[in-house]
């Protein structure tokens, strides 16, 4: 199931009110300037007044007197010293001039925020929580993206120099795609890696996976790492000296690095009859649509061979097609990935 229409609103007026707080301490400048500008010449005003025929009142006033000149709202009576009619032509120009820069600025960011790339992107990252990380936007890692996308996980996108064409069809699913480099700590913190469960490591670059893979578990020691490695040997050692799910580039399709994703045990692929299979044990969770289902459903429905089954503190090779399958199950289910992800989709 994809993500939930209500989510991305909430999500986008999360980001929206982020980067708004952000765009006003940009602001700061122009606002602390006109400020400077109004007190500066209040207190001007104030003392060139005292030997005027108008006289003067306190410095609040002045203030109060300035800044109603400079919205072009005149201060009766007319003054007749030259200097003090000064600031009747002056105070309008200086000030507006001021706010309307800023204005001007701080309304073109606000109201075209697509169009500022990578620092929406960053805010509406800002609102994922317990999500996936990818690095690397290739051809895999697209296709791994999609795929994520359709069963329903959460995806921030890290890519250093992006097609654009695929940039832009992910933003419009709602997946936020961070243009920069991935080895950045700044970069992988604006991207949700303290806060997500999974980043996955796509590049075709084997020392570049592994040192983002070691930089993201500095951030965040409990993030499961996923990553792409073309030599099967190293492959194998960083799965066993660093506990990364580590695949080789030999036996790799989108639909397993998907699954690995999703926290599910699998196996390498084997083709059978010119298709790849693989074997994947999950725990039937809490909302899961596979819950009621019995052996027999299952298999029929995903066209899957269920080889294992474990619940009620009972193990089953090969299980019995009447039996029905429990909440808090464990299974392992042999097929095609395709038929894997649909059954990881109902899982959910």
């Amino acid at each position: 199931m994809r993500p939930n229409v209500n989510r991305r609103r909430w999500r986008r007026f999360l980001a929206g009110w982020r980067d708004t707080r952000i765009l006003l301490r940009e602001f700061r400048q122009p606002l602390i300037f006109f400020i400077l500008l109004i007190l500066g010449a209040g207190f001007l005003y104030h003392n060139l007044a005292k030997g005027s025929p108008i006289g003067s009142g306190s410095f609040t006033e002045a203030v109060y007197d300035v800044l109603t000149l400079t919205f072009l709202q005149p201060v009766e009576p007319f003054p007749d010293a030259w200097y003090l009619q000064a600031f009747y032509f002056i105070m309008p120009i200086a000030g507006t001039a001021i706010l309307a820069l800023g204005l001007a600025d701080f309304g073109i960011l606000f109201f075209n925020r697509r169009a500022r790339g990578k620092d929406w992107q960053m805010a509406v990252a800002s609102t994922f929580n317990k999500h996936i990380v990818l690095v690397g936007l290739g051809h895999l890692g697209y296709r791994v993206v999609r795929r994520l996308y359709d069963i329903g996980q959460e995806v921030v996108v890290i890519e250093l120099a992006s097609k654009p064409h695929l940039t832009e069809q992910l933003q419009a699913l709602g997946i936020p795609v961070i243009e920069d480099d991935a080895t950045r700590l700044d970069i992988l913190t604006a991207a949700g890696v303290p806060r997500a469960r999974t980043i996955m490591l796509c590049t075709q670059d084997d020392s570049l996976n592994l040192e983002i893979a070691l930089k993201a578990r500095s951030l965040n020691p409990a993030i499961e790492v996923v990553i792409r490695i073309f030599d099967d040997e190293f492959a194998d050692s960083l799965q066993s000296q660093f506990g990364f799910r580590a695949l080789s580039a030999t036996g790799m399709a989108a639909p397993l690095f998907a699954a690995a994703a999703s926290s599910v045990d699998i196996t390498p692929p084997i083709t059978v009859e010119g298709q790849p299979h693989i074997l994947a044990r999950l725990e039937v969770r809490e909302k899961s649509g596979l819950a009621g289902l019995t052996v027999n459903e299952i298999e029929e429905q995903y066209q899957t061979s269920l080889v294992y089954l474990q619940q009620d503190h009972q193990s089953y090779f090969h299980p019995e097609g009447s039996i029905q399958i429990s909440k808090g199950a464990s299974l392992a289910v042999f097929g095609t990935p395709e038929r894997i992800n649909q059954l990881l989709h109902e899982n959910r």
